[in-house]
């Protein structure tokens, strides 16, 4: 399978069955490699991957990340390689450990150790038979993975790491941990607003239903934030250093400066300037499109 450099990412919940199909086949035809979706408290991703798949015919759709809390590890195997070999092998199963509250106060699971769970999570995966018809090729997995042991993991056991919410300094730390041939895709979030204040208030508003979460925190504090800069949706230098905003050519640098560190793919989560979460930003997703990347 080829990734190509550039994907989106994107809540799709919000859009109705045929809107998220429509989007599907726009991003498509811009010509992006990939498209995420992720899970949390909405369509079961496996399910929404394969309508998506099959309005699509050139797109590869990965889930950025399903939880591995959510279901066992044989019925994990059985959706990925299903979709897989349904779509001609363009599905990508992005699996991560979650968090904490969404683990042990949604689902009602106990969250264990992460490294230590998604390894014998991914070997239970290896060892469950599968007796339908194969898929010409195994569906590659990639792992939601920040600090350097799950990263470790992720390029022993997986085709590699999906970092969410990262720079590109922890794109360089990435790819030293893992080493050249892993797959290294980042997600990065992106505002097309030129206006500072502006900009940074779409941030913040973003930003705020993760910086809750220990294991962002976690990240960010190996980063060197300190915890009064994560106050109030982060102060300017957070802001600045975990978004690209600005003009087309801010962002574009952004993405190369991913790409420069490491990354193997950059999947770009577009913040529409309206607020609305689930409505994509065209402005961005058309220009960026059309970035000439080696």
């Amino acid at each position: 399978m080829r990734i190509g450099k550039l994907g989106v990412w994107c809540f799709t919940d919000t859009q109705s069955a045929a809107e998220a199909a429509d989007f599907a086949g726009r991003i498509e035809k811009l010509g992006y490699s990939v498209l995420w979706i992720p899970e949390a408290v909405g369509r079961h991703p496996f399910v929404h991957a394969g309508w998506l798949l099959a309005n699509t015919e050139t797109l590869i759709v990965g889930t950025g990340i399903a939880s591995i809390y959510n279901r066992d590890p044989g019925a994990t195997m059985a959706a990925a390689k299903s979709l897989a070999e349904q779509s001609g092998g363009r599905f990508i199963l992005g699996l991560g450990v979650s968090h904490q509250p969404l683990v042990e106060t949604v689902r009602g699971h106990r969250y264990g150790k992460p490294v230590a769970t998604m390894r014998e999570y991914l070997a239970k995966m290896e060892s469950t038979p599968y007796q339908a018809v194969q898929p010409e090729e195994t569906p590659p997995v990639v792992l939601a993975a920040l600090g350097v042991n799950m990263l470790d993991l992720a390029a022993a056991k997986t085709r590699g790491a999906l970092p969410y919410f990262t720079p590109p300094e922890h794109t360089a730390m990435a790819r030293q941990t893992m080493g050249p041939d892993a797959w290294l895709c980042v997600e990065q979030k992106v505002i097309l607003e030129t206006d500072a204040v502006k900009a940074r208030q779409l941030a913040r508003t973003a930003a705020q239903m993760y910086l809750g979460l220990v294991n962002y925190r976690n990240n960010w504090a190996r980063l060197g934030f300190e915890p009064a800069e994560l106050e109030d949706g982060g102060n300017d230098r957070f802001i600045d250093t975990m978004f690209a905003w600005g003009d087309e050519e801010a962002i574009a640098e952004r993405i190369r400066a991913h790409l420069d560190a490491g990354a193997s793919h950059v999947c770009i989560q577009p913040i529409n300037p309206n607020g609305n979460i689930g409505e994509p930003d065209w402005a961005v997703l058309e220009s960026m499109s059309e970035l000439q990347i080696d």
